[in-house]
């Protein structure tokens, strides 16, 4: 067993400041063993002392890494891929960019209060929903009294024995600061008013569900979906300490379908597995002989109810360091009693009130285990204490989770773990985590994603609506530091876009100068060929100086990823770094580029998305370019590659000086023996676009206009037909040939922009000569007969009124204003007369 002494430290020990009075204690850092191997100069974020330390691996350049995994009664959501998929770029860049072996172990948490109350609920419900198959009196009553007791506990300014109706239009009164964004008490919006709207809408939708049943106007399917949030708790407080805890199936068919789903969901998001899995009801002895030694060391002790807490001041009396972490959250009893569970009970034999449960004594209608202190359950900290023990030793070199961890999971974790490691009534000095990461939270409009205030999308959903993709959310998070929160924003979501299309267009572009068209051919031959410059510059090994450019860009980048990954895995810098790379590519002369130069450029970008998981199941040691989605389907490949040579030599010979003759409309019969022998059925559709357009441009002999002909037809292959398929013929300056690509959701964006801005700029054509037109109408009627009217009695020579319908003689004013009128409408007329003849 490694310990550290702090008689013998070797190193330095680091303390930092916290902003409060209490400080967080020194800690250890440790020394490398083999001095023969060299170590990346790799700093860490390292919550222990909220400061970058540098990484140092107790095994050489073997990593023992433990992260806290899901509490599974529920689907994950992307809160939770923030953490996971952070974490897997992280491990991903620690074993595939600085080589070391990494021992991953993730935990499930599949049984705390959270598992035990859902479980239970779920069971009560199931049983309520059987036993009442229709609308009843009782099912009325029930959900009545269910929605007073939610009422009364989580919005309290309301009078919950009033109705339903009365509660809905009260809370729209009471609550009108947190319906509008704003809070109760003026002070800035959060997770308190995310949860009071969550009970707000959780109330008015039950309320609502219930004056409809009232009325006969609600299925019994929808109405229970719509109160089952208010049934839940309040089945639970009536009957959940009559269930047969004893049954574990109640708990366990819960937690194994979430688990199944959540790696499910992990592997869609092309998060790795981990090296090991543990679950905490497999770990029920181990724990059992945890606590135990813990107690047998003087730092737990026993209740009337059978019980264990851990004895804080024991501990410290010790010269031991409680809440190392975050020691100014040390006394904060919200998150003390959030962290004890819901099903916990306050005690007065607690010897202080931030002691925590090591073992919990099991109630009525809660699972149980034997023990020598009677039957009872895990608290929450000591699973992964026990877990992470049993998996990686007394010493683990990195411990990961979210930042909401903290306190008083983790702080709970090292005390209890560090006073199991040492030896009875000796001063504890084990260091058990070296370095502790804490990936930020993921925020909607400034409130943390999380399942208790269902403001949360869980991954499956988002990407199935295609909100996200695996490589879109990952990106997000790279652009995002990983110790800091990311709140989802239109300009963030719009960087991220703006990154992917960045190098789908490198990519693209990397390969075909690379390939140099290699399918392009296919088997049509094509005039005038000739060895290029770059091809006697390649022969000669001379590199022009766009390739000296590149190659100066490329070494520069490198160097400078490598130290942005050293500096605490900083994935924004490194982001950065590969988006100038590629600007420094698309600003040069592609002719002066080598396929060789290209590559070295393309290959190590393509290792560096490969090691973020950008690219699926890809290696970094792969030797291809890019990632998935940047070349069309091979079954197309046989086809669109000829079919594009031909479009291309075709356009070139109609936009020639010399022009287009019948004679050339021949090389179209180059693509009639591209169906010879096929049997994909997936390339019918492939094939069948080119034995049209084929067809079509053999139609064209005779036509008078060849040219322009020919050239609409090229324009509707590109624009109609293979778009259509999924491919995009991007056609480029002087005689370069279309490049082929996918059509991608940035190509279909930009398509639809235009669409969009032709579709404006024809509305206002229309509209204009509307307008116009109305103009033009009004001139319809001649400006001599316009005031001939029986409002007037007398009008001179051109028909301007000078007196009233009484014969008064209207004033100078007035007749100045009408004459005004008249020579505007004998403009109007005279346009119409010469429009309309």
């Amino acid at each position: 067993m490694r310990m550290f002494s702090q008689s013998k430290v070797i190193g330095k020990i680091i303390k930092t400041m916290a902003t409060s009075t209490r400080q967080q204690p020194g800690w250890v850092a440790p020394r490398q063993q083999d001095g023969s191997i060299q170590l990346p100069p790799l700093n860490i974020w390292n919550s222990l002392t909220r400061s970058k330390t540098a990484f140092v691996p107790m095994e050489s350049k073997v990593v023992k890494w433990y992260v806290c995994g899901p509490t599974v009664y529920n689907d994950a959501h992307l809160g939770h891929a923030r953490n996971y998929v952070t974490t897997d770029i992280i491990r991903r860049i620690m074993r595939d960019f600085f080589g070391y072996k990494v021992n991953f172990v993730m935990n499930i948490t599949d049984l705390d209060d959270k598992i035990i109350l859902r479980g239970r609920q779920q069971h009560l419900l199931e049983k309520f929903l059987l036993d009442n198959k229709s609308l009843n009196d009782t099912v009325l009553n029930t959900v009545q009294a269910a929605l007073q007791a939610y009422t009364a506990k989580n919005l309290s300014l309301l009078d919950s024995k009033a109705g339903p109706s009365a509660i809905r239009a009260e809370v729209k009164e009471r609550y009108k600061p947190i319906l509008s964004g704003r809070s109760l008490d003026g002070g800035p919006v959060g997770d308190k008013e995310a949860k009071t709207k969550m009970h707000i809408k959780t109330v008015q939708l039950a309320a609502k569900a219930i004056e409809s049943a009232q009325t006969n106007s609600i299925m019994i399917q929808p109405f229970f979906s719509e109160t089952q949030e208010i049934l839940l708790p309040y089945l639970d407080s009536k009957y959940g300490s009559a269930v047969n805890a004893d049954d574990h199936s109640i708990f366990t068919k819960l937690t194994q379908m979430y688990e199944t789903r959540f790696m499910e969901d992990l592997r869609a998001l092309n998060c790795q597995d981990p090296d090991e899995i543990t679950r905490v009801t497999e770990y029920g002895q181990q724990i059992v002989d945890f606590v135990k030694k813990i107690q047998d060391n003087g730092y737990a002790y026993v209740t009337s109810d059978g019980s264990v807490y851990f004895d804080i001041k024991a501990f410290e009396a010790a010269q031991n360091h409680y809440a190392r972490l975050e020691p100014w959250n040390r006394n904060d009893l919200d998150l003390i009693a959030d962290g004890e569970g819901a099903l916990t009970e306050e005690t007065s034999e607690k010897r202080s009130k931030p002691d925590f449960a090591l073992w919990k004594s099991s109630k009525t209608g809660e699972p149980s285990w034997p023990s020598p202190w009677g039957r009872g359950r895990p608290g929450w900290h000591i699973e992964c204490s026990a877990m992470a023990s049993d998996k990686l030793g007394s010493q683990i070199d990195i411990h990961s989770g979210g930042i909401d961890l903290a306190f008083p999971h983790h702080d709970n974790e090292l005390a209890q773990s560090e006073a199991y490691w040492t030896e009875k009534n000796k001063t504890c000095d084990h260091q058990w985590v070296n370095y502790f990461m804490h990936m930020g939270h993921l925020s909607i409009q400034g409130s943390k994603m999380s399942k208790s205030l269902k403001n949360f999308i869980t991954i499956r959903e988002a990407l199935s609506r295609g909100e996200w993709t695996p490589r879109g959310l990952r990106i997000v998070f790279l652009l995002g530091n990983w110790k800091d929160g990311i709140e989802i924003t239109d300009d963030m979501i719009k960087a991220g876009s703006v990154w992917e299309d960045k190098l789908n267009n490198f990519f693209i572009k990397a390969k075909d100068i690379i390939e140099n068209h290699s399918y392009t051919n296919g088997g049509v031959q094509l005039e005038g060929s000739s060895v290029s410059a770059r091809d006697v510059r390649q022969a000669r090994n001379e590199p022009s100086v766009a390739e000296q450019e590149l190659a100066h860009a490329l070494d520069k980048a490198q160097k400078e990823l490598y130290g942005a990954l050293c500096d605490s895995f900083n994935t924004p810098s490194a982001m950065v770094i590969i988006s100038e790379l590629i600007s420094v590519f698309n600003g040069l002369d592609k002719s002066g580029l080598s396929s060789q130069s290209v590559g070295a450029t393309a290959k190590w970008i393509t290792s560096l998305v490969n090691i973020f998981g950008l690219n699926g199941l890809a290696s970094p040691e792969e030797d291809t370019i890019g990632w998935s989605g940047i070349s069309i389907p091979e079954a197309a490949k046989p086809y669109v590659y000829p079919l594009a040579t031909v479009r291309d030599e075709l356009r070139r010979k109609a936009r020639s000086v010399e022009g287009l003759s019948s004679h050339d409309l021949d090389i179209v019969k180059q693509l009639e023996t591209l169906n010879a022998g096929d049997t994909q059925k997936e390339a019918g559709s492939y094939a069948k676009v080119a034995e049209i357009f084929a067809q079509d441009i053999t139609a064209l002999r005779n036509s008078s206009s060849l040219a322009k002909d020919v050239l609409q037809l090229c324009d509707r292959l590109r624009n109609v037909d293979l778009w259509e398929q999924g491919i995009y013929l991007e056609d480029r300056d002087g005689n370069q040939p279309a490049l082929v690509r996918p059509v991608t959701k940035e190509l279909l964006a930009a398509r639809q922009e235009k669409e969009e801005k032709d579709r404006q700029k024809q509305k206002a054509k229309e509209d204009s000569q509307k307008e116009t037109a109305a103009k033009v109408d009004q001139g319809r009627q001649s400006h001599m007969d316009m005031f001939r009217t029986p409002e007037y009695s007398a009008w001179d020579e051109d028909g301007v009124p000078v007196k009233d319908i009484d014969g008064e003689e209207l004033p100078k004013s007035r007749v100045k204003k009408l004459k005004k009128d008249w020579e505007r409408q004998k403009k109007l007329h005279e346009r119409w007369v010469k429009v309309n003849g």
